[in-house]
């Protein structure tokens, strides 16, 4: 069963067309990566999956549910999409602890204070942050703070994982510790992740399946193995190996 479905998406601002018609599916469970250059419309995509972006036409569902139809007028708000987003800044509030910033989304639900606090500390011990949890954000390292928002993302257990380019802010090391923690992450849970990034060695190391975009268009997807040996086109070809 598809758990994102993507219909003749499209977005324009003006006369510019940003996207021209997307169709485009992820799979429940699936970890697939919208990958592309810089400018080719992969963002935008992610933020009209999120309810971020208005799409100028075209249908979003999120397994049987149409989220979004601009001929049926329908455009769900974001926090009535049950989907979790990390995105590329790091996005904690500077004057709440770690656990704090986790119990967040789950205090804006009325959840109970005991039960925010035992969810939290779960998904702060498999994002490897349980003894850092009375810490506040400025204490952290960058790679600490985006594991806070990656677990504050998770803990209200959301369909779809959605991630905007989550490590290009973080050095070489601590991206390596991020994907490892991510990779682990989805073994463990069987999450379904949309993830953005123009670093091809992210979407070959973690990926099912790319989606390549150029210009808002889908040039070629498969697995990274298909990609990597079989490019369909020249663009495709010089991407990846430049």
């Amino acid at each position: 069963m598809s758990q994102v479905t993507l219909s003749a998406l499209k977005k324009s601002y003006g006369a510019t067309v940003v996207v021209p018609g997307l169709d485009l599916e992820v799979r429940d469970g699936e970890f697939l990566s919208l990958l592309g250059p810089s400018g080719c419309g992969k963002t935008t995509v992610l933020r009209m999956v999120a309810g971020l972006e208005t799409p100028s036409g075209g249908n979003i569902s999120l397994g049987d549910s149409l989220i979004f139809s601009a001929e049926k007028g329908i455009n769900v708000p974001p926090e009535r999409r049950n989907l979790g987003m990390v995105f590329q800044s790091y996005a904690v509030w500077p004057h709440m602890t770690v656990l704090q910033n986790v119990c967040f989304p789950l205090k804006v639900r009325g959840i109970k204070k005991e039960e925010q606090q035992r969810r939290a500390e779960k998904v702060l011990a498999s994002v490897q942050l349980g003894h850092l949890s009375y810490r506040k954000p400025n204490q952290l390292s960058g790679g600490q703070q985006q594991r806070v928002a990656l677990a504050r993302a998770l803990v209200a257990e959301p369909s779809v994982l959605l991630l905007d380019e989550p490590l290009s802010n973080l050095d070489a090391v601590l991206r390596d510790e991020m994907c490892e923690i991510i990779l682990e992450l989805r073994k463990k849970y069987a999450y379904t992740m949309l993830y953005v990034t123009h670093d091809q060695k992210e979407a070959f190391r973690m990926s099912d399946r790319i989606a390549l975009l150029d210009k808002g268009e889908l040039v070629q997807s498969g697995s990274p193995q298909e990609i990597r040996e079989n490019p369909k086109t020249e663009f495709v070809s010089r991407f990846i190996r430049g």
